[in-house]
């Protein structure tokens, strides 16, 4: 490399250093292996699919437009088809190798990720990975579709049950769904067992009030080891066990906290289970009960179960994250596959950014959590432009030629991000909550795949009208 790269290379290091981090997850070799496992029928012609990856990847963090990058690629000859063909192809994508994108990318990820910046769970549930699960619908799609043209009210595209690892905070794996109208629960059964293939010790599975029933404990506890804590809803009866003394304490705000033993069902089911109801009394909001399989009451205090169900949220911020920075909110295409294919590889930016902040929090001995997200995925989409304008195709090709293996990856990736540091990332103090006023709500979302189904039986009984 010339001198003049050499200068323009040493003066990016966070540039530099997130474009290893994508290699080490996005190899070409390694996305056409996704490709090939989970493709189904489709194929490939003239778009293969680590290009679809890398358009759409620039197009979220270098032009914020699918149309822009396309076009910018067929430019330089990386794209060799018209743009209407690589919208055609991103919509087509199977949900399968969406997940898989997820998957299989994340767990190159998670062998990066410093041990420096994991998060501690209390010390009786050490023993456990806490598994934060979710669903998330995706909105805001365009009405481009001819069956979507002139609908009232704003269009769903997929949606997707995602889990999360707590003490990383990297989004594990996701199932996605077509129909943006469809229960996440039913998605549990195969998410769950995929994710626990990614971790050897025992799980905790920490879910919402949705997942309260009597099918979703089997899913969890279906591993030797794991366990459950989810918040209970009322369509599921619990059933006192008597015989069993009732405990009460407080936690350090003086709220009272009640804990009793029984059966989740009735004595008729034959999946009633042995649990324990955890209640929290908040005198200006609704109770928190939490039902859990974790029976000893010494040996899992209440206290911390109800901390990790407080880190439930983590989940939320995510979404909120994808969508209001790395870009969710511009949907490139107008299908369910499309939407979905977005939402997997923006879940995988924010992973990536994830391991880049645990790196510079190390260096810089500051919580992750002082680093602002949005702040810091700005400045590196910053450097990655200046990083695209100054240095040739060819020259980036050459740097970034040799992988190196994963140890000396972690250490090449220890000493660029040590040099990486602006006051701009520190992020801002938590603001105080702003109660809205309550207002009516009323549906005003459609989702995009049934209309294109209704659409699709229309066309059909027109067709045999005709006959």
């Amino acid at each position: 490399m010339d001198a003049g790269p050499k200068w323009a290379v040493g003066r990016m290091p966070l540039a530099e250093g997130v474009q290893w981090v994508l290699r080490y997850a996005l190899d070409d070799e390694r996305l056409q292996g996704i490709w090939d496992e989970h493709r189904g029928r489709c194929y490939d012609k003239t778009i293969s699919f680590p290009l679809l990856v890398w358009l759409t990847r620039d197009a979220l963090m270098e032009f914020n437009s699918g149309h822009e990058s396309f076009v910018k690629h067929q430019a330089d000859s990386t794209l060799e088809t018209s743009v209407q063909a690589a919208y055609g192809k991103l919509g087509r994508t199977p949900v399968a190798v969406s997940q898989g994108l997820l998957l299989q990318s994340t767990r190159r990820l998670r062998e990066l990720f410093p041990d420096w910046a994991c998060w501690q769970t209390p010390a009786s549930l050490r023993a456990f990975r806490v598994l934060i699960y979710d669903g998330k619908a995706i909105k805001r799609v365009a009405k481009r579709l001819k069956s979507c043209r002139g609908a009232a009210g704003g269009l769903l595209g997929g949606r997707a049950l995602v889990a999360i690892d707590w003490q990383t905070g990297l989004a594990v794996a996701m199932r996605g769904d077509v129909d943006g109208d469809a229960n996440d629960v039913k998605h549990c059964g195969e998410l769950v067992p995929q994710v626990c293939d990614e971790f050897d010790s025992p799980r905790l599975h920490v879910s919402d009030r949705g997942f309260c029933d009597l099918r979703q404990p089997e899913h969890f506890t279906r591993r030797p080891g794991d366990r459950f804590l989810v918040r209970y809803h009322p369509k599921v009866k619990f059933h006192r066990d008597e015989s069993v003394a009732a405990r009460c304490s407080t936690n350090e705000l003086g709220q009272s906290i009640a804990e009793t033993w029984g059966w989740l069902g009735s004595e008729k089911d034959k999946r009633r289970r042995r649990v324990r109801r955890i209640e929290l009394v908040r005198p200006d909001a609704d109770n928190v009960i939490l039902i859990t399989d974790l029976l000893d009451a010494e040996q899992f205090p209440a206290a911390d179960l109800l901390f990790i169900y407080r880190e439930r949220w983590e989940i939320e911020r995510l979404f909120q994250k994808v969508t209001e920075v790395f870009g969710l909110s511009h949907l490139i295409g107008c299908s369910p596959k499309a939407t979905l294919f977005q939402f997997s590889l923006c879940l995988l930016l924010s992973n990536v950014i994830q391991v880049v902040r645990g790196y510079i929090a190390q260096a810089q001995d500051r919580e992750p959590t002082d680093i602002s997200t949005e702040m810091l995925f700005r400045d590196v989409t910053r450097d990655l432009t200046a990083w695209n304008t100054l240095l040739d195709p060819a020259h980036t090709v050459d740097h970034f030629a040799d992988l190196p293996s994963m140890p000396a990856l972690r250490t090449k990736l220890h000493t660029l991000f040590a040099r990486c540091w602006e006051d701009s990332w520190q992020a801002s103090r938590p603001q105080t909550i702003h109660r809205k006023t309550p207002r009516q709500k009323t549906r005003t979302h459609n989702s995009v795949q049934r209309m294109l189904e209704a659409a699709a039986k229309k066309s059909t009984r027109k067709k045999l009208a005709r006959c």
